[in-house]
């Protein structure tokens, strides 16, 4: 009977699929058309071509490109797959229109909804593919090709993915397909090539640029005085010679990088470099700096560029002097400014042609009127230093989570901090516990931590999503680049991850938690505000709590046989509700999550307890755990009763034994358990250690009179 399902169906499939392609393929050509409305014919895409792309003709004349970005990079997205776009460029290299053809991220699908990323996108339509595009700044659009488009909160990894999808796909066609923007076959450093040369000679054979611009151009240019912008703090002087002076170099050949940095730096920066990354030096000094106020290590700068053949260079810092001072070579000025930038192999540079160096200079005359202006500076390299390689055609993969990483170095920093301290105090516990006022700052402060920082800032809720994601991909082709995306998410999956081996789920449900960590926080709120708790019997909370377990399964099921499905059904966790978005929701999503933090005022962590398929698998997983911390007293569960009725999870039994399935680990117990005020046993042996003692001292006594 299977075997004549599958039969039928796949005729089926065969029977229709050509007229899904004729679909497809009648969609697409009316896309393009709108794209390009005085189009008269639209090719066939040309594969065999070093790009593959549809051109675009008015009668007879090429007017575009059409081109899926599937077929030029591969660029995961946040849910592993990549997000396809159509893209259309005209003859002078102008976005002429894009439209999203397919995308599975999550925060768009189940969130946020489709129109912000929609949003973004369009906002290239009618830009150039040589113009600069700089993501989530407040800077205005300047006049000089550098253009600053809005982001989309909550959905980073998403919107640096599909900028780079656009722009790498485009400038790709643009080199291939466009004779203005066509580059000429790459060249390689020749190492062999070196020569001995100070300061001075790197400069006279202009290996090392110095550019200066004085104060008179930068006014004409500005059309205004330096004066005009009082509030710009500029370093101007009463002398007549103001001026902006840039040092760059290009670093890779020997006779730069090695007389410029020294041997021991320049082989440490070559280590640094992957293959066919380029590195260039710059510094500056005079009345404008070339690194605005904001700019952060091992971002893009906002004032300098690198241009080639009309098209940008895209720089980023590498942070390479982050360890120490900066020592040039001999003769060179020592400024405090100097930063190495990164070229990645992707943005198409080419050393052994002509580059330009561009500044941009941005000053506000008040909160509403600013000027700006641009210059550059031409830059070569002597031939020698080069030998031609031949070019390939394949696109190159963009380590996009790198970039990441570095634009998040403090978020991620901060993290580690919190993870190592929460680490000691569960090694510690028992010393931490036995001041149980220090024991409750603690706990309540890294709770504030986890819901703030963790959650609604850094965006680190985990997920179950995350769970059949991994399991997906171990089943699909596993791509470590995938889960690299997020740095947050990734460390504390991978803290999660050894700490279940190690205690079990509860350093997470209990501290990491942002979720959680709102449910506790409401439950305090409510025993203030004196609201009956309710306590289920013994015998029903067993059976609520293997609800959860019955949820997971199901998702897990659900997630083989369509991941959209499962995480459509994943939003039984009101974590993307409540924490990613911030309840700013459709109102359906909000009332779920409101009502069950509501639930949770009146019984305790009521999500946690019954509902979370997050909790239900990190349970599993807990079982092989190495460690069980939670110190327990023969007298515990018999004849004392204290902690389990202490215990508002519900996770000690009548025999006094933990279910560390269940166990959140907040340490309550060890605090009472240290607590000789409130632990019975405790209180008994504290007693008869006293008595024995004064026995002892008074037998002392009578012993000598």
């Amino acid at each position: 009977m299977r075997s004549l399902y599958r039969t039928c169906l796949l005729a089926v499939l065969l029977l229709f699929a050509p007229l899904s392609f004729g679909n497809d393929q009648q969609v697409t050509e009316q896309l393009i058309q709108a794209m390009f409305p005085k189009a008269t014919v639209i090719g066939d895409k040309t594969h065999k071509a070093p790009v593959p792309v549809r051109p675009v003709y008015q009668l007879n004349e090429v007017i575009g490109y059409a081109f899926e970005s599937n077929d030029l990079v591969d660029l995961s997205g946040f849910s592993g797959e990549r997000i396809n776009l159509l893209i259309g460029i005209d003859t002078q290299g102008n976005f002429a229109g894009l439209e999203l053809l397919h995308h599975h991220e999550p925060i768009f699908l189940h969130g946020l909804g489709e129109q912000p990323l929609l949003d973004f996108i369009n906002q290239y339509r009618g830009h150039s593919v040589a113009d600069r595009f700089i993501i989530g700044s407040t800077t205005a659009n300047n006049s000089d090709g550098t253009l600053y488009f809005d982001g989309i909160t909550k959905a980073t990894v998403s919107v640096i993915v599909a900028n780079d999808t656009i722009l790498n796909s485009a400038l790709k066609v643009a080199r291939g397909k466009l004779a203005e923007f066509a580059q000429q076959a790459p060249a390689a450093i020749n190492p062999d090539i070196f020569e001995n040369m100070a300061w001075a000679e790197l400069l006279e054979a202009k290996l090392v640029r110095q550019w200066q611009i004085d104060q008179p151009e930068v006014e004409e240019a500005l059309g205004t005085r330096l004066e005009d912008f009082p509030d710009q703090q500029l370093n101007l002087t009463e002398q007549e010679n103001n001026h902006i002076r840039l040092y760059y170099a290009y670093l890779n050949p020997p006779t730069v990088g090695r007389n410029l940095l020294g041997e021991h730096e320049y082989q440490q920066l070559l280590a640094r470099l992957k293959p066919g990354e380029h590195a260039i030096a710059v510094m500056s000094e005079g009345f404008y700096p070339y690194l605005s106020e904001d700019f952060r290590p091992g971002t893009v700068p906002s004032r300098i560029s690198l241009i080639q053949k009309g098209l940008p260079i895209p720089i980023r810092d590498t942070n390479f002097y982050e360890r120490g001072a900066l020592t040039l070579t001999k003769g060179a000025p020592q400024l405090d400014n100097l930063h190495v930038f990164r070229i990645r192999p992707q943005a198409g540079f080419n050393p052994s042609t002509p580059m330009q160096m561009q500044l941009i200079v941005d000053l506000a005359k008040n909160h509403l009127v600013r000027e700006s202006a641009s210059f550059s500076d031409d830059y070569s390299l002597p031939e020698h230093f080069f030998n031609a390689v031949e070019v390939e055609n394949s696109a190159n993969n963009t380590p996009i989570w790198l970039n990441i990483w570095q634009s998040r170095i403090g978020q991620i920093v901060i993290l580690l901090i919190a993870l190592a301290l929460v680490s000691v105090a569960f090694a510690k516990q028992h010393t931490l516990s036995r001041n149980h006022r220090l024991f409750h700052a603690f706990r309540w402060s890294f709770l504030t931590f986890t819901l703030f920082f963790i959650g609604f800032y850094a965006q680190g809720q985990l997920s179950v999503v995350n769970i059949f994601t991994v399991l997906l991909a171990l089943f699909d082709g596993f791509k470590l680049d995938v889960f690299l995306l997020d740095p947050i998410i990734f460390i504390l999956w991978l803290y999660t991850f050894i700490s279940l081996f190690l205690v079990g789920r509860g350093l997470f449900c209990g501290w990491l938690c942002p979720f959680g960590a709102l449910q506790e926080m409401l439950a305090w709120l409510a025993k203030r505000l004196h609201i009956k708790q309710v306590t289920e019997p013994y015998s029903l909370h067993r059976k609520l709590n293997k609800l959860k377990y019955v949820i997971v399964i199901v998702l897990l099921g659900l997630s083989f046989y369509s991941l959209t499905a499962a995480e459509k059904a994943a939003e039984v966790e009101p974590f993307k509700t409540a924490i990613t978005l911030v309840f700013v929701r459709h109102w359906p999503f909000v009332l779920y999550a409101v009502l069950l933090l509501g639930m949770g005022m009146f019984i305790h962590k009521f999500y946690c307890r019954y509902l979370c398929p997050l909790g239900a698998g990190l349970a599993v997983l807990g079982k092989f755990k190495i460690f069980a911390l939670l110190t327990r007293r023969k007298e515990c569960g018999s004849p004392c009763q204290l902690c389990r009725h202490r215990c508002e999870i519900g996770a000690i039994k009548k025999d006094g034994n933990i279910d560390y399935d269940e166990c959140i680990q907040c340490l309550e117990c060890i605090v009472i358990y240290h607590d000789t005020e409130q632990c019975a046993p405790a209180k008994v042996a504290l007693k008869r250690a006293k008595a024995g003692a004064r026995i002892a001292s008074n037998a002392v006594q009578l012993s000598n009179p």
